[in-house]
């Protein structure tokens, strides 16, 4: 009983569920019919007029047919001298609400005073609106598998995040205002940096190679001075940089000889007294606590008290350091690279404005006209690499991409000559894209690359369904003329709908919402300016090509419809 009762309540409510849904969609319906109505007669009224103007436009074209391939080609040359201005980046610099200051103090800087200059630096800044956190780390680690020339205690570094919000220019604002800061605090040597987002090399790098260690560092300060000259490149560090201060010993073998001693005895001496060594272990709470025995600090807190230094303790007559070697406070090297055996020394930047490829060939330009010293080998590379690879990779993918669709047309068509016609599409396409990357100020990049690779794919489709009409016309007894008139008026409608739709999908992305814009929108304004200028030259360059390139009569597509309707009645 109770499982019936269920069971009505249940129908019951399901059929007024269902019948006021039934009212509301039909409500909304009858709203949208209003509203839209008008907006459709227009587009039919726009529509007709378009289908209209075409009709009258193309047979001119069709009987004029250099004109029109001239303007083409006119068109198509004026692009390709348009690419040069564009610059080429590997990919658009993306804006993530947050980056790394790294402040460099001078080696040697205790670890106090560079914990004073990092809580300067976020007391002035941690009221400034477009910076929500900043956060400070005073020294940086010295581990085996830490960069050399960012360790120590001279090393201060602060994480910004911005502002909920903030673009690209809130952030160089605020890069602004701390680099003047530093300034004002005495450090000279402020780098900034975006989280890698991508595993790329910084932006531009300079691999300067020799054997000498002395040139290297010269040829790394001149190489260095010159980036800073110009005003596209900022955060130019260098691995030959200032490197960490430094007592060297340097044994005389022979004199230690004569009272004795080895060079690996005296070291051993030496490293007990200065670095101490571990005598016993002492237990504490299960933990195992090293007890280091070493000199008093009095002992060893000069290189004058470093000289004097017994290294023959067990012995009647003590010797002391400066007797046995020479004692030399000096500079080390931050860091030492080897590339085929052979030193090499970094010089990174990233770029103030302007594109990678551009800022690539000015540097190469500045280190041709730089006096380095002579046995110094200089080479660009970096994001410079990075992106001739994906250039060429971009182009083989490009090329691949045509002949794959030449070869699903060449068996859909059953010829080899209307595919070819088709691809003209292709190249009236790049005019488009660049056309499109140009008005909005976009280099071109591997994302624009890939593009121009899916317009390959998406142009074609245009003029696939133009000369598909066109040959059934003519399957039809039309002749060659009238069937070119008949199918682009026919399916001018069918072409602007395909490609309203496409545009309208990619104008969210054009548009540039929502965080990481900057890496989708250079796709989206190539597809929209790529396939709207396509479809308007394929409309008219298509047929005018087709006119000219199909000898065929009409006779034989008049029998090849025959032979196709009788094969199918047979399968049938």
């Amino acid at each position: 009983m109770i499982v019936r009762i269920v069971g009505l309540v249940l129908r019951f409510l399901v059929f007024w569920v269902t019948r006021l849904l039934s009212r509301i969609i039909g409500m909304i319906g009858m709203v949208l019919s209003r509203l839209l109505t008008p907006l459709a007669a227009l587009t039919n009224r726009a529509q007709g007029t378009v289908e209209h103007r075409y009709a009258k436009f193309l047979p001119y074209a069709l009987m004029h047919p250099m004109q029109i391939l001239g303007v083409a080609l006119l068109a198509f040359v004026a692009s390709l001298m348009l690419v040069p201005g564009l610059g080429i980046d590997l990919v658009p610099q993306l804006a993530q609400g947050q980056y790394e200051a790294t402040l460099k103090l001078p080696p040697g800087t205790p670890l106090a005073r560079t914990d004073t200059i990092v809580r300067e630096m976020q007391r002035r800044h941690m009221d400034d609106p477009e910076i929500a956190t900043i956060y400070g780390v005073s020294g940086a680690g010295t581990r085996l598998d830490a960069n050399p020339t960012e360790s120590g205690e001279n090393i201060g570094r602060l994480v910004i995040g911005l502002a909920k919000g903030a673009d690209a220019a809130a952030e160089a604002r605020s890069m602004a205002k701390l680099r003047k800061s530093a300034e004002a605090l005495g450090v000279r040597d402020a780098n900034f940096a975006r989280p890698a987002l991508l595993n790329y090399s910084t932006p531009l790098e300079i691999e300067i190679a020799a054997y000498d260690l002395d040139r290297l560092k010269a040829a790394g300060r001149a190489v260095v001075a010159a980036l800073n000259a110009s005003d596209r490149y900022t955060d130019v560090k260098s691995t030959v940089e200032q490197g960490q201060p430094e007592i060297q010993i340097r044994f005389d073998q022979e004199r230690a000889a004569a009272l004795g001693l080895s060079t690996r005895q005296i070291a051993d001496q030496v490293v007990r007294k200065v670095r101490g060594e571990v005598a016993t272990r002492y237990s504490y709470r299960e933990r195992k606590i090293d007890v280091l025995v070493r000199a008093l600090e009095q002992d060893r807190a000069s290189v004058e008290d470093i000289r004097n230094l017994i290294v023959n303790p067990q012995s009647d007559k003590p010797v002391t350091l400066s007797a046995v070697a020479d004692i030399v406070a000096t500079e080390g090297p931050g860091e030492i690279r080897r590339s085929d055996q052979e030193r090499v020394a970094i010089v990174s930047a990233n770029l103030a404005y302007g594109d990678l490829g551009t800022a690539a060939s000015e540097a190469r330009r500045l280190m041709a006209a730089a006096q380095l010293p002579a046995g110094v080998d200089v080479r660009v590379s970096g994001q410079s690499e990075e992106l001739q690879a994906s250039v060429d990779s971009l182009v083989f993918a490009l090329l691949l991409a045509v002949f794959l669709v030449y070869l699903v047309m060449a068996s859909q068509f059953e010829s080899l000559l209307h595919p070819f016609v088709i691809l003209f599409s292709i190249p009236l396409a790049v005019v488009g894209a660049v056309v499109g990357l140009k008005l909005f100020g976009m280099p071109l990049s591997v994302i624009a690359g890939i593009g121009i690779i899916m317009l390959a794919g998406i142009v074609v489709n245009n003029a696939i369904v133009l000369i598909d009409r066109v040959n059934q016309l003519r399957g039809d007894g039309v002749s060659k003329f009238d069937a070119l008139i008949e199918g682009g008026r026919s399916r001018l409608r069918a072409i602007t709908m395909t490609t309203v739709t496409t545009l309208v999908g990619f104008l969210p992305m054009a548009i540039g919402l929502g965080d990481g814009a900057e890496i989708r929108q250079p796709m989206a304004v190539t597809v929209i300016a790529g396939l709207t200028v396509s479809t308007v030259l394929t409309l008219v360059v298509i047929p005018v090509v087709y006119m000219l390139m199909d000898r065929r009569p009409d006779s034989d597509y008049v029998e090849a419809a025959r032979r196709a309707e009788l094969a199918t009645a047979l399968a049938e």
